[in-house]
């Protein structure tokens, strides 16, 4: 595939750039005009972007510019309409199954059975993910002591705060380590100090294992602070790839925070000339 990305001060009108202005990197993910379309509606539209191992990146938009779309697609639950994607260099249709065992998976709305306990939960997926039967009661206290649910791992899942609930999903995405996680929203509707709880225990998951992390939500002090890079997709379509600093320099705002730069490329200057505004 190509390697030409949508990056730097090209970030506005889509003008590829060549990954290797951010140095030789092996990635983890690589898509090449990813496309989905629900009869006349282009949900994702033509979008080319990769992600190194070990990097976080944040895919960022609106309300219906495409990211849980996007998201469905490359964790093999929609089937793209045109394009390409891989991971670990495995094709995301074609070997569909092996992709499923590279990637974890934390949606939106919340996943884990609320009947059974935490240890139920992982000792479920364990046998699921055919993790060696001698190997899941270290492998699943492990992943308790990760993400702080130790002393919690035998109640119910129902009687856990939504913060609590969401450390035991991500617990889950990584039971068989992975090396790219995809997070959707994982904070929506938590208080602050859970937020921050989730994001220490997305930090030590990278610092741990190298995980790369594929990130969507709406906050950006949340994508500033666990992302190096980030997307910015509008209709469906990727508008801008980079670093904040790159973000910057293409919508020439030095000193623009990433709300700034959102607003800019969503629906300020950027997109009205994208749009013919």
């Amino acid at each position: 595939m190509s390697d030409g990305q949508i990056a730097g001060s090209a970030a506005v009108h889509g003008d590829g750039i060549n990954d290797a202005e951010h140095g030789e990197m092996n990635w983890v993910l690589a898509t090449d005009r990813l496309t989905k379309r629900f009869g006349q509606l282009t949900a994702v539209s033509a979008v080319t972007f990769s992600v190194a191992h070990g990097e976080a990146f944040g895919i960022l938009g609106r309300n219906g510019a495409g990211k849980t779309t996007l998201i469905k697609m490359l964790t093999t639950l929609l089937p793209p309409t045109s394009g390409s994607a891989s991971v670990a260099g495995h094709d995301l249709v074609r070997e569909a199954a092996a992709v499923r065992r590279l990637i974890g998976y934390v949606p939106q709305g919340l996943s884990s059975d609320a009947d059974l306990t935490a240890r139920e939960n992982l000792q479920i997926l364990a046998a699921l993910y055919d993790i060696p039967r001698a190997q899941r009661p270290a492998r699943i206290q492990s992943i308790l002591s990760l993400v702080g649910l130790e002393d919690a791992a035998n109640r119910l899942v129902k009687t856990y705060s939504g913060g609590m609930t969401r450390r035991l999903e991500i617990g889950q995405a990584m039971l068989h380590r992975p090396p790219l996680l995809f997070l959707d929203e994982p904070t929506v509707g938590l208080d602050p100090v859970a937020r921050e709880a989730i994001w220490n225990h997305v930090q030590q998951l990278r610092a741990e294992f190298g995980v790369a992390v594929c990130l969507t939500t709406h906050y950006m002090d949340e994508a500033q602070h666990l992302c190096s890079r980030f997307m910015v997709l509008r209709n469906g379509a990727a508008v801008a790839i980079g670093t904040l600093a790159e973000l910057r320099a293409a919508a020439s705002l030095p000193d623009a925070s990433l709300d700034d730069l959102f607003g800019y490329f969503t629906e300020g200057p950027a997109a009205q000339e994208m749009h013919g505004g």
